[in-house]
């Protein structure tokens, strides 16, 4: 077709909103991948199992792919192609997964290359940190539980130390040798509580 735009390869950054430090992802992703290839490049990049509805907000339309239950999309997001957005460099759009977590990836166009012959798309080529796991409440509950973990090696071998104490009523040689570290560390640094 005359009007059918060109192969590009689509560099794009995508990050899930709310969350710091930020979990990241740049991908490199046909620009002949559909809507429906694009969720599925997402679950993937960022560990997700899709077990939860989605949806995409381009250029100020709802896409996705339809599951009982879900929201009804004016368009099959299997026929729909990247290309066909035209994006130009630095646009975003809108990625949500797990429409109870809400989990928002800001999707930005970074870059338009040409095809290298010799890679496989799509590829992930960085990122940073591990997603949160699934059903865990969303970005505020993840951070809140981020933040309650112990920061350092002495406050988890102190926690460690409290649960085998209280496993055995009494403390063990391991937990009297943890404890024993945990103190002499605590000396140096104060001791924060592992809340949960």
């Amino acid at each position: 077709m005359a009007d059918e735009p060109a192969l590009k390869i689509y560099q794009i950054h995508t990050w899930i909103r709310e969350i710091s430090p930020m979990i990241w992802r740049r991908l490199l992703v046909r620009s002949d991948s559909t809507i429906a290839d694009l969720h599925h490049i997402l679950q993937i990049a960022f560990g997700w199992t899709n077990s939860h509805l989605h949806r995409f907000r381009i250029q100020g339309q709802d896409y996705g792919i339809w599951r009982l239950g879900g929201p009804i999309f004016s368009t099959d997001a299997h026929h729909v192609r990247l290309a066909n957005f035209r994006f130009r460099v630095n646009e975003r759009f809108l990625y949500e997964y797990d429409f109870g977590d809400r989990w928002q990836h800001e999707v930005r166009v970074e870059r338009h290359l040409a095809s290298d012959t010799k890679r496989t798309y799509p590829v992930c080529i960085g990122g940073k940190r591990a997603a949160p796991p699934e059903d865990c409440g969303g970005a505020w509950a993840y951070l809140r539980r981020h933040d309650e973990v112990p920061w350092t090696t002495e406050e988890l071998l102190w926690e460690m130390a409290e649960d085998l104490e209280a496993e055995n009523g009494e403390a063990t040689n391991s937990a009297n040798a943890m404890a024993q570290i945990c103190r002499t560390a605590s000396e140096a640094t104060p001791r924060r509580r592992w809340r949960g």
